[in-house]
Formats: structure tokens, C-alpha cells, sequence
């Protein structure tokens, strides 16, 4: 089976050249040429994705690794990616699929037909697919025929995403799609210039969508990088962000950075670093804030009501523990309601 598939979201330009509209990088691309991600490829004035059927990583994982909290705690959800990405990331923890295309200069991956992607979810118990490990933005043909397959036997489906995606994309999607995880790397356009070769305003119109105009459940992730993006006026700045203008109930992971690919020469975030981060979101208006890689051991990845403090959901790692929600999602003390899916 060819990896090569007709892409979808492009249109025709001047001549041969064609446009991408899958990403906010909206590449014009001229025949023979590609992407930025160096998956979407000009064949004769037609956009071809090089991607599909490239199947790089699958893999059963509780849902709380994508990082999800409050979408199906507890579930064993089905993780799947195929090679490339449109970001640059120099600290990329999967850079050996993500970037295979411009580090190895080759597409590798093996041949899985979706049907038996969603087969292998079904006997291995799982609740939800993941599309996660590279950007699913680019591997999106391949995804959505998955997605549409997965929702049809009953299964839900969730990106785990850089959200540089276009509205066009989001909307392609979206009936399909259930959850994301974003990553908001930063609040300042210098550090995606410099660490992702992006920009940050896509990545926040992304968001105010998907919390404003879809229903699709909603978590974010900061890797929190020492001397980068570690100011308190940058993490305050960040928090109050998803507190006003997406929403308090928002839950925000923020996570310990660990050397890797270009980015050698930092050391692993201080978990004092961590903490602060934790207090700094839940001074800054937000319901639920996350201590990520920092396995201390202790109850920062627990999730408490929001009203009267009261542990929820007791976890240790991936792990939970205890819970002890009423009536599906209330808490036992108050009655509050804890956001979510469940």
C-alpha cells in the first residue's frame, strides 16, 4: 500500500503551485516542492501528503500520560503517530519520528491500514485513540480516517497537539475529535521563533477556539525549560491567559524539562521551579493545575474541587489511586461539579 494519499485543505494558486491550508504556516508550494513539515509535497500541481499508511509508533497508555486528567481518568487509551512535523522543536523528546524527514531525509514508517489501527484499540481494551507523539496536524489524512472508523465502533478520539492548526483544519476534524491536549509552550513570539521555528498567536487563536466554538474537551501542557520561558511574569502572564480568556476550568499541566536532541546544554527543571508554576496558575484564577515529570511522589498530579479543596482524584504518576467522586462527577463534600468527561 502506497504511503503517498491525495492530502486534503489545500487549494490551487497561480499555475501549478498549490496552497496548504491544514496549518497556520499555509505554505504556497511549487510543483515538486514541499511543506515546511516536509510531508505535504506538490505532484503535478495536486497537494500529496507522503505520510499516509507511515505508521511510526503505537502503543496502549493510560490516558493521564498524553497528559489527560479529567477525560476519561483511568482509561487505557490507543497512541499511534506516522513521521513528521511542522514545528522544529530543538528539545524534542521524539525527534527520531518527528523530524525523520529533514534529520534522515526519508518518510519511514510501516503500512497499517486504519481498520486494523482501530481493531488493535478494540482488543487491547481501550477506551480512546490518541494521535500523538508527532503533530497529528500532519499526519491528518491518515488520523481522520481512523477517527471516523474508531467513532463508528464506539470509540473516542483525542489529539495530542502543538495547535498551530488552522480553523479549516480544526472544523475538518471536529466531528470526530473529542479531546486535546495543547501544548502552549510559551507566551512570547521569540521563544517559538527561536526553539520551534513558529510563531505563538496561531497557537492562541487555536485555543480560543477550541474552548470558545467546539465542544471538544480542552487541556493544555507547558514544558517548562530553565532560563527560557521560566520568568514568573511570563508563567503569570501565561496562567491568566487561559483564566480569562479561555477558561478557569482549564486544566494546565505544567512539566519538568529533561535535556534531549539539540537542547543538551540546559539542566532538568528545578521541581522548585514546578511548584511555583502550580501557584502561580492557581493564584492566577484556575481551577486545576498539574506538577508534570516531576514523580515527587506526593499529591501534585491529584485533582482536588475547586470549591472546597477536597481530593478527587488521588494519582501517583499515571496511576490513580482512589477516587471519589458522587454521581459521576460531583464531589462528595461540596456538590460541586468537576469539569471534565467521564
Amino acid at each position: 500500500m502506497s504511503a503517498v494519499a491525495k492530502a486534503v485543505l489545500w487549494h490551487k494558486e497561480t499555475g501549478d503551485d498549490v496552497r496548504c491550508d491544514l496549518c497556520a504556516f499555509r505554505c504556497s508550494i511549487k510543483p515538486d516542492h514541499v511543506g515546511v513539515c516536509q510531508i505535504r509535497k506538490n505532484i503535478g500541481g495536486e497537494l500529496f501528503s507522503l505520510n499516509y499508511h507511515a505508521v511510526t509508533s503505537w502503543h496502549t497508555d493510560p490516558v493521564e500520560k498524553k497528559p489527560l486528567f479529567h477525560f476519561l481518568p483511568g482509561s487505557r487509551i490507543f497512541s499511534l503517530a506516522c513521521a513528521g512535523c511542522n514545528f522544529r522543536c530543538s528539545f524534542c523528546q521524539n525527534w527520531e519520528i518527528s523530524q525523520a524527514p529533514r534529520e534522515f531525509h526519508a518518510v519511514q514508517g510501516r503500512s497499517v491500514p486504519p481498520e486494523a489501527m482501530v481493531q488493535a484499540a478494540i482488543e487491547d481494551r481501550c477506551q480512546s485513540m490518541a494521535y500523538t507523539y508527532t503533530e497529528p496536524t500532519i499526519f491528518m489524512e491518515y488520523a481522520f480516517d481512523c477517527a471516523k472508523l474508531a467513532a463508528a465502533r464506539g470509540l473516542k478520539n483525542v489529539f495530542v497537539s502543538n495547535g498551530f492548526m488552522t480553523i479549516e483544519a480544526i472544523e475538518y476534524v471536529r466531528p470526530y475529535l473529542h479531546a486535546i491536549n495543547v501544548d502552549l509552550k510559551a507566551f512570547t513570539d521569540e521563544y517559538y521563533r527561536v526553539a520551534a521555528k513558529a510563531m505563538l498567536a496561531p497557537v492562541l487563536d487555536t485555543l480560543r477556539y477550541l474552548v470558545h466554538k467546539t465542544d471538544i474537551w480542552t487541556e493544555i501542557t507547558t514544558l517548562i525549560v530553565p532560563g527560557a520561558n521560566d520568568s514568573e511574569d511570563e508563567l503569570t502572564q501565561l496562567a491568566t491567559f487561559i483564566a480569562r480568556e479561555l477558561k478557569p476550568s482549564v486544566p494546565w499541566h505544567v512539566s519538568r524539562f529533561h535535556p534531549d536532541y539539540k537542547m543538551t546544554d540546559k539542566p532538568a527543571t528545578p521541581e522548585t521551579t514546578i511548584r511555583r508554576a502550580v501557584e502561580i496558575g492557581l493564584a492566577a484564577g484556575l481551577r486545576y493545575v498539574y506538577a508534570g515529570n516531576l514523580w515527587a511522589g506526593d499529591d501534585t498530579e491529584s485533582t482536588r474541587c475547586h470549591s472546597c479543596r477536597r481530593t478527587l482524584i488521588e494519582r501517583r504518576g499515571y496511576t490513580i489511586r482512589a477516587t471519589h467522586l458522587v454521581e459521576g462527577n460531583k464531589c462528595p463534600a461540596c456538590g460541586t461539579e468537576l469539569a471534565g468527561v467521564f
